[in-house]
């Protein structure tokens, strides 16, 4: 596991009790380097979705709960933001929640002879992710899953 990823896996259960705090989902956390900075980016949502009170409001909580556990060794910069309309899709009940909509997912290994899928989520299915991608349901361990998001084609 790289470095980036435990730090992530550090900051999300801070996230996740903040959310708790504002009734907000924490959709994903990403620690990543740019242009030799690095950003701790965290993704929030609600059924209405968020605003820029929203984001103000989780900043600073995690800001001082960050400053207290000190997860991160390194200066980086705060970002709090909405997951957009192609959010990410991170959890099992993601997949649940987002049935009916067009999405893309990639796998880690070829499932059926491809890796990348896009079409209609149809749920969850014995712990697996279903998706109709125009030639038959695929069902996909989330574990296979490398990414997946929400698709909104114009």
């Amino acid at each position: 596991m790289g470095r980036n990823k435990g730090i992530e896996q550090k900051v999300w259960p801070l996230a996740e009790r903040v959310g708790g705090e504002l009734n907000l989902e924490v959709v994903d956390v990403e620690f990543v380097k740019e242009a030799g900075r690095y950003f701790l980016r965290i993704y929030i949502d609600k059924d209405e979705g968020v605003d820029l009170d929203d984001c103000q409001n989780f900043s600073e909580r995690i800001g001082v709960i960050l400053d207290e556990e000190d997860p991160i060794p390194q200066s980086y910069y705060l970002e709090v933001s909405s997951p957009g309309i192609e959010r990410p899709l991170k959890k099992l009940a993601d997949f649940e929640k987002f049935a009916g909509r067009e999405a893309q997912i990639k796998t880690f290994a070829a499932i059926e002879g491809q890796k990348q899928f896009k079409g209609k989520l149809l749920g969850v299915r014995d712990g697996q992710v279903v998706i109709d991608a125009g030639n038959g349901e695929v069902q996909i361990p989330l574990e296979q899953i490398a990414k997946a998001n929400l698709t909104f084609d114009f």
